[in-house]
């Protein structure tokens, strides 16, 4: 018979009293934790933030399959690919709302939820068949990091999916932070997403750069006081010219150097 053992008490013990200058800091909850950029250390990096769907990776043909996966099993024609990349953006649940509205139907919460849990398992187990990075991202990143800048993932798509993605692409290991609706319980636009996204990243907001393809990342960038570059090879509904963002590139060849034109003009101002 294995022998009892005494349960061990833990005893809490005040922290010794404060010397005179120091200060001690708490944990705090998410949109308290919005730190002025003077609450930062001065050597934290510079940090590009991405979107992924339509920004760093070309996502559709995959999603698409993915939805075209579920219509199929409510006895629905598929979506072509070039009518429905306007339709992502938004998550897995909208993009199978607005895939129903095309033929003319709708769902209740719980077939939706039902659907949404089906798409996100198809989807899963063939994340990367098609799926690919942008022309050019790598090099881009290599120039990138060459000059000194680190980067993370900001998105609306969920963590474990989007770190799954860049894992079969081989590109997780080029990420500081890699960020979803999941993380920290809300999404783009709202700018608690981004601003998270950037201190887990070791950055800080005058010192970063926001990249996307549609209207949350103009949005959320705007909110959080941060420059944000439009790339015109992504997924919208809305041109992204039409959104004004910063600086507009069609290839990410022309990244660098939109990144470094809008760096050096921050630290003009």
């Amino acid at each position: 018979m294995q022998a009892l053992t005494k349960p061990v008490l833990t005893v809490f013990r005040p922290p010794p009293p404060l010397s005179a200058g120091m200060t001690v800091t708490y944990p705090c909850t998410l949109h308290d934790c919005t730190r002025t950029d003077s609450e930062f250390p001065m050597n934290s990096s510079r940090i590009v933030v991405f979107d992924l769907d339509g920004t760093l990776v070309d996502t559709a043909p995959d999603l698409i399959s993915a939805l075209n996966y579920v219509l199929d099993r409510e006895g629905l024609p598929p979506v072509p690919l070039h009518a429905a990349r306007t339709m992502i953006g938004a998550g897995a649940r909208r993009l199978i709302e607005r895939g129903l509205e095309l033929e003319g139907r709708t769902a209740g919460l719980d077939d939706i939820t039902r659907l949404t849990g089906d798409f996100i398992d198809y989807y899963a187990a063939h994340i990367a068949d098609a799926s690919r990075p942008f022309d050019g991202l790598e090099s881009a990143l290599d120039d990138l990091q060459a000059s000194g800048y680190r980067f993370a993932v900001c998105t609306n798509k969920l963590e474990w999916l989007s770190k799954l993605l860049l894992d079969r692409l081989g590109l997780s290991a080029r990420f500081s932070a890699i960020c979803g609706a999941d993380t920290f319980g809300v999404s783009k636009p709202d700018p608690a997403i981004l601003q998270q996204t950037i201190a887990r990243a070791g950055g800080h907001l005058s010192s970063t750069i926001m990249v996307g393809d549609a209207g949350p990342d103009i949005g959320v960038a705007r909110r959080a006081g941060v420059p944000v570059i439009g790339v015109g090879f992504g997924y919208t509904d809305v041109p992204i010219a039409e959104l004004k963002p910063d600086r507009l590139i069609h290839h990410m060849s022309d990244l660098p150097a939109a990144v470094k034109s809008l760096m050096s003009q921050r630290n003009t101002i």
